[in-house]
């Protein structure tokens, strides 16, 4: 099961720095990245959601190659492969953009948008679902931030939340009322 992590940052480029450190990781085998949204809020307010899969380019590409072999087929039967070729490629790639920008992967972008609505202005946050990691190197690493960034929302277990807490510099998270 994958583990919702969302931090708060106090500019509105460490969550980018933050995301990058988190690729780098993902390269080293020490976190496996499900899902990962940058949520810029600007000085007039504006949320600005930065995608780390572009669903759109990924539906273009694969409507592009799967139109192309079934126009080139049709266009085989017709006489004139070249062009069903190139008309189902036309099509196919245009489909794929419009069902890539339909779709929705990972984290709800609806979610996304009502807590980033109450971030700041002129800070970012860093949603990430994390499918598998190293958290004692892991959270090593995220030290850099360590005064700079805050806790907004997880799904980790309390021990595993209060540590990503201790590393951010960051107190442990009050007990629920029983």
């Amino acid at each position: 099961m994958s583990d919702l992590i969302v931090i708060g940052f106090d500019s509105q480029d460490e969550a980018t720095a933050a995301l990058t450190e988190c690729k780098k990781l993902e390269k080293e085998y020490l976190l496996d990245l499900e899902d990962a949204v940058v949520v810029v809020r600007t000085a007039d307010g504006k949320l600005h959601l930065q995608q780390s899969v572009n669903l759109e380019k990924v539906g273009a590409s694969y409507g592009l190659f799967s139109g192309g072999f079934w126009g080139a087929l049709v266009g085989l039967l017709c006489l004139n492969p070249l062009a069903g070729f190139v008309a189902g490629s036309i099509v196919g790639a245009g489909a794929g953009a419009i069902a890539g920008k339909m779709s929705d992967y990972g984290i709800d972008d609806n979610f996304i948008k009502s807590l980033g609505a109450t971030i700041p202005a002129n800070t970012s946050a860093l949603f990430v679902l994390v499918r598998k990691s190293q958290p004692d190197k892991v959270l090593a690493d995220l030290r850099e931030f360590k005064g700079h960034a805050r806790v907004l929302q997880t799904s980790l277990s309390p021990e595993n939340e209060n540590k990503l807490r201790a590393a951010l510099g960051q107190m442990a998270a009050p007990a629920p009322a029983a």
